[in-house]
This record gives C-alpha cells, structure tokens and sequence, in this order.
C-alpha cells in the first residue's frame, strides 16, 4: 500500500450503520409469525417449589404457551459443574432465577400473563455470604459440594524463608465487591425451528460455537441442530460468554412452538439475569528486601459464585495467580475457595479476575514501598518481569512495556512534583496514586486449542470477505481484521468485508474473550492474506512471463516496475483465476493456534502467547467534611504490542478506566435478603461524564514478536489498576487507607473518625 493500514487510527468498519441505526441488533429482529416471551422469576433466595398453577395465564386471550421447569430437559449444563436447569425445577435458589416462561402475540399480554401464574412456595434456610456458606454444618445448596464451587492451592519456592529475610512485611485484608456488566444492550434472542426441525437462534453473544454447545447441551439434542448467529452486539465485557439463560429459554420455547419467538430482557431483568462479576475477599501478606525487591507473597482467596459455579473458578484461578507474573517473584503461595451461596450467580466480566487481585496488590506495594522508604514506582520498576524472562508460573515473556508504562504515567501525572508536595490542612487534599498490573492476550485454559480458522474468499471484483465466528461485541474486531487483510493485500480497507459469524456458515472460534482476538484471529488473517496474495502473484507472474520476485503490488494494482505494459488491477486477475482451463476462485483458509501449553496440574505452563501490561496514575481530591472523592486527573499508559487500530486502543482504554473508576467509587449492587434493591440505571450509579475528569492515555508499543505485526490484546489491561490507584492517592491525600470497595464517602469518613481517635489515644497516653 502507499499509505500503511495497519498503525493508522481507523473509525470502526461498522460505524456508520450504527450512527444510522441501520444495525440490527437481536431486538430488532423480526420474523413472520413472531411471538414474544416474557420470564417469570424466583421472589425468594432458597426455596422449594411445591405447586405452580399456569391455568388462568394459559387461558388469558393471546397466550400461545406456558412452560415450567417440568417441561424443560433433565439434562443439567455449565461450563464445568452441570448444575443447571433451563426453568428451575423443585428448587429456586436464588432471587431471580427462571421459574416459568410465556409465549404471546405481545410483549404486554406475555407480562401480564406473568401476573396470573400461581407459585406456591416453601422457603428454605438462606445462604447469603460466603462465611454461612463455608460454616460447618451448614446446609449444602448442591449436594455433595460443601458449598465449595472449587478450591486451589498453589505453592512455589520457600515462602517462610522469604518472609523471615524480608527487611518489611504488610499483611491486610480486602473485601471486593460485584459489578454489573453495564451493557447498553440488555440481553436479547430470537429463535426460530424450521419444518425440518433445525434451530436457528439469533443471539447477542461473544461466541456463536460456545453458545451453540452450550445449547445443545440444555436441550439434549445434537449441536448440529442449531444454527447461532450473532446479531450485532451492544457490549459483552464478558458476561455474553457462555453463562446468559435468555438465549437457552428462548431456544426452547421456540423448539415448542412451530413460531419464531423473541425474548428481551428489560433492565432490571438484566440486572437479575445477567452474571456479574466475582466478589472476593483478600488476604494478603508480603515482604520486600532492603532494596525492595519482593521476595514472599501469601494470598487467601474466597470468592463467592452464588447459586451455580459457572465460570466463577476460572476467574478465581486468575486470581490466585496471573499478577504473580508480572514481576520476578519466587517464593509465593495461594489458597483460594470458591463459596457457593443463595446470592445470583456470578462470573466472567472485563479483566477476568485480575481486579480481584490487582487492587490488594498494588495498595501493598504502595504501603511496603513506604515502609522501606522507597518511591512506589521504584518498587515496580525493580521488580518488572522482563522480556525473554520465564515467570515464577512458567509464563514465557516476548514482550513487556511495563517499564515504559511506568515512566510515561511518571511524567504524565507530574508524579514526583506532587508526590512530594506539602499536603495542607484544608478541607479539600489532593493526593496522587500509582498502579500497575499485567493481563493475558490468549489463555489455553478452556481446553487444548487456543485458535482461529479464517476463510478468505477473493471475489472476482478484487474485494475479500473473510468468513469468521469471532464476534465483534463492539470493540472493533472486524475494523481490526479489515485492517490487517488490508495491509497485507495492498487493498483498500473498504474493500474487506467480515461476514457475520454463523455456525452454519463460520469456521470454528472460540470467540471474544481473554483479549484473544487480535492476536489469535489476526494471525489466522495474516495468514490466510499471504496464501490468497501468493496465488494472485503466482497468476499475474505466469501472465506477465516473469519471475514472482520481480513483482510490485499495491494499492490493488500488480505490476512490473519499468514495464507499463506488464499491468493488471486485482480484480482482472481474481477474473483470471476463475475463467481458465482448471480455473477457480480464490478460496483460502488459514488456522493459527498460539504456540503455548496448557498448565499442568500444579498450574505451571505458558498457558498465551503473549502478555499485555499497563501502569495508571491518577490525581484525587478528597472532601475531608464529606467524604466525598473525586478523581482530578488520570493518566493510563496501556502496553498492546502493536497498536493496529490507536483510535479504538485508546477508545477500550478509556472505556476500561471508566469501569475501573466506576467499580472503585460509584457501583454497588445492594441486597436485603437476597433481593437486589437498585437493578436499574437510577439507582445503580455508574460513572457519568459529571464524575470523570478529562481521560488521558497513550500507547507503549512493545512489538511482540507473536502478534500479528507485532500486536496483543488491547481491550482488558486498563481496568485492572484504577481502583488500586485511587485508594493510594486517597491515601496519599488524607493518611488513611480503604480496604473495601467501593470507596464511599461513608467509608471515608468513618476512617478519619477512626484515626482521630487513635491520634487523641495515642496523645493522652
């Protein structure tokens, strides 16, 4: 190309339908014959299901059908543990769960007909926390469990060692809280059987295959029986994965009925239905050297799954274990357990686990950097894994930007200037924090692949659809594979077009998830690029009568330099390819599965083929008469390898930073037994642009020698160290330090209470 693709800020390929409101979303799908469904949900935590009584729903004017969990399949599914029903059947166990379900010709009437269905209903002991939970003889929510979802130890080198020749040690515990994935598009499904029986569901999910399986599975028929294909998708951030029952419900009301059938939740159904992410707490003792190096690290996790595991323990597992990566580390321990209780289910969400472990982790280095009287970022720096280094876990590094993130967010924040200055006796301090932390790109944990299969089909006008089943949920995926194939074939990038992943149609995926996207697929698509530009050379060279090598091709145009004669635009040659004695058309498919190992049964393996780092400094000022704190300034320098796409980096970055300040100051979904008393947008307070500063990021670029063009996943990283950052300049401001999150003025408040009276204590002593 002339102009390079690849590296140029690119709005999104699917931007302009969008802005339009062209792009059809699962919502908007309508199909002849459509009917609506509406589900009926558990009012209690636990309790068994004596009766249901459907009779005066199922004879209200324009009520097509009427199920209970006693018409769904026996077979239980999961991602691991199978343990779920469709529609519960005997047992609710928690508030929101899917009790029964209505078909009809209206939304209105199938809610209204939810209003007629009788369940009587005995109420069982409710498990709320995960210390009732884990309680001896407490009573077990899945038989045979002990309430334990899963459960892992992990032990390297001689931790008593490290700690008794640490010159500081810091132990504390930390409580971390669910978040709401915060979608813009609830969850939304059509489905529909044909007269042959196949199941075509229309879904908004990131992954066709594992939504397929998954289906099949609930409904105990074979997979290839169901078509999925995704419908343009309003955000994921994990919780589109493979744990969201609209899909499987409307999947089989429509296996009932000889009419397709649209499910939709509203908000608050979405806010019970949707899998949140993990709550933890967080013990945590470490100790550094004189000269700050970490030379012992001890963590016990419980984390809580609620009422059926789901993907729970894989997030845990991240946990217990990912940060320790991150720096060069050798005597480490982890405990953690996985706490069924009656609360809903949770699961994967943005950074998988990594918040859970990065915010205690970071608070610790802040405090035992102090300790030893040592620049926190000092301590990072000294202890930042490096490139071509194996980690305490096995994880091969290719690439690390770490330090260069740390120094950019230095002087970006003007770190040493404010972190020095006096603090003040006003009301109103300002203080500064700093975090880091590391996530994967690519994980073979789910099973042993870790791929992407492309089909490349050159069309005989010069343009290229690329047949994949990884979903775009918003994060630009398909501008990202536009732009590689783009690049690589010297064609303009409105002349690539990825289709819509179908499973009829797609070649396997796993999906969008573990920042795998860009590097897996990209790969595939630099791949598949290459073969299909060494055919049409191949071709242009037999035409022309020369050698390949002397060959120029760019901006779609094949020719040999000095010979205007010897010339042929891509499409001519596509043309070419086809209308010839044994012609045909350019047909490619190209897999790439990274070059990494699944962990063995200590946890030890390079499980990515790549891993991405970013560092956050952020300015706050603290309200010392209310509690109140504000986020003045935040700096995130985020390292993905390469950036193919800067605008839609910078774009996730600062889509991540508003989660993690969200998460850290604002978010919090409140129970009273068991019931969630704020599931809508009034009341859940997410972070709005009154309580934002102006974001700032920029981009490290490592180059891993992996990724396509040398990048990584770019879209989970900077969440992981906002709310560590912000507990440390709160901190810093004001001298006390939150364990908890979210950070509320409340909690503010009662700390400097707290710290009063131990001052006055410690003054009349």
């Amino acid at each position: 190309m002339s102009q390079s693709i690849v590296g140029a800020s690119t709005p999104q390929v699917t931007a302009r339908e969008k802005v339009m409101g062209r792009a059809q979303y699962a919502g908007d799908i309508k199909l002849a014959g459509m009917l609506h469904a509406k589900v009926l949900r558990s009012p209690h935590p636990h309790a068994r299901i004596v009766g249901i009584d459907t009779s005066a729903a199922k004879a209200l004017a324009g009520v097509r059908l009427v199920v209970t969990g006693c018409d769904t399949p026996t077979r239980l599914w999961g991602p691991h543990r199978k343990e779920q029903r469709i529609l519960a059947a005997g047992v609710v166990r928690h508030v929101g769960e899917e009790v029964a379900a209505v078909v009809a010709v209206s939304e209105e009437i199938a809610r209204d007909a939810l209003d007629l269905i009788r369940v009587e209903y005995e109420q069982l002991p409710a498990l709320l926390s995960p210390e009732a939970a884990l309680a001896d003889g407490a009573p077990e929510i899945h038989a045979g469990t002990r309430n334990i979802g899963h459960e892992m130890h992990i032990e390297r080198g001689d931790v008593d060692a490290g700690f008794a020749a640490a010159a500081a040690v810091y132990e504390a515990t930390y409580d971390m809280h669910s978040q709401y994935p915060g979608y813009l598009e609830p969850m939304a499904s059509v489905a529909t059987q044909d007269g042959n029986g196949r199941l075509t569901v229309y879904a908004s999910t990131q992954s066709v295959f594992l939504a397929r399986s998954r289906m099949a599975e609930a409904l105990d028929r074979p997979a290839s029986t169901i078509r999925v294909v995704q419908a343009t998708t309003g955000g994921g951030f994990g919780a589109k994965i493979v744990e969201e029952n609209n899909s499987l419900i409307c999947a089989f009301l429509a296996t009932k009925l000889d009419r397709p059938v649209r499910l939709v939740n509203n908000r608050l159904e979405d806010f019970q239905g949707a899998r949140a992410s993990v709550p933890a707490k967080v013990w945590l003792r470490m100790g550094l050297s004189a000269d700050g190096m970490i030379v012992a690290k001890d963590v016990r996790i419980t984390a809580e799954c609620g009422a059926f595991s789901g993907l729970a323990g894989d997030v845990m597992h991240v946990s217990a274990m990912r940060s320790d990566n991150m720096h060069r580390v050798t005597n480490v321990r982890s405990h953690a357990v996985l706490a069924y209780t009656n609360n809903p289910p949770r699961g994967a969400f943005r950074g998988f686990g990594g918040q859970q472990m990065q915010f205690p982790l970071n608070c610790h280095l802040t405090v035992l950097a102090g300790m030893i009287g040592m620049d926190p970022i000092e301590v990072h720096k000294r202890n930042a894994i490096g490139r071509g280094e194996t980690s305490v876990h096995g994880w091969q590094i290719g690439s690390t930007g770490m330090q260069e993130c740390l120094e950019m967010t230095r002087q970006a924040i003007g770190w040493d200037a404010k972190r020095n200055a006096p603090r003040g006796t006003g009301t109103r301090r300002r203080g500064v924090g700093i975090a880091a932390a590391m996530h994967v790109s690519g994980n073979r944990t789910l099973g042993n692949w870790d791929g992407s299969t492309i089909l490349l089909k050159l069309n005989e006008d010069g343009r290229v659809m690329l047949q994949t089943s990884e979903c775009d949920m918003g994060q630009g995926a398909n501008t990202m594979l536009s732009q590689i194939c783009a690049q690589e074939m010297g064609i303009p990038l409105s002349h690539v077009t990825v289709m819509v992943p179908d499973t009829d149609t797609s070649p396997f995926c796993l999906g969008s998830l573990a920042s795998r996207v860009t590097i897996i697929s990209g790969n595939a698509v630099l791949r598949a690029a290459r073969e299909a530009k060494q055919k049409v050379l191949a071709l242009a060279a037999e035409k022309f009568g020369v050698e390949m090598a002397s060959l120029s091709f760019a901006d779609g145009r094949i020719s040999v330099p000095g010979q205007p004669d010897k010339s042929a635009m891509l499409a001519e040659i596509a043309r070419l390819h086809i209308f010839r004695h044994g012609g045909e058309g350019i047909h490619v498919r190209a897999t790439y599965d990274a070059p990494t190992v699944m962990h063995d049964a200590s946890y030890y393996g390079n499980i990515a083929p790549a891993y991405s780092f970013a560092a956050q400094a952020v300015e706050v000022e603290v309200d010392t008469c209310t509690g109140r704190v504000t986020v003045i300034d935040s700096f995130v320098a985020d390292d993905c390898g390469k950036a193919i796409n800067p605008l839609a980096v910078h774009g996730q970055t600062h889509g991540a930073t508003v989660q993690a300040i969200g998460w850290t100051l604002y978010e919090h979904l409140r129970y009273e037994d068991g019931r969630l008393q704020n599931g809508n947008f009034a009341d859940y307070t997410m972070a709005t642009a009154d309580a934002l500063p102006m974001l700032r990021t920029d981009l490290v670029e490592s180059n891993d020698p992996n990724g396509p063009f040398g990048a990584k996943g770019a879209s989970e990283t900077a969440i992981l160290p906002g709310a560590a950052a912000i507990a440390n300049a709160v901190h810093h401001a004001i001298g006390v330090r939150i364990h908890s999150l979210p950070i509320t003025p409340e909690k503010v408040l009662a700390a400097l209470r707290e710290r009063h009276e131990t001052e006055k204590e410690t003054a009349h002593a």
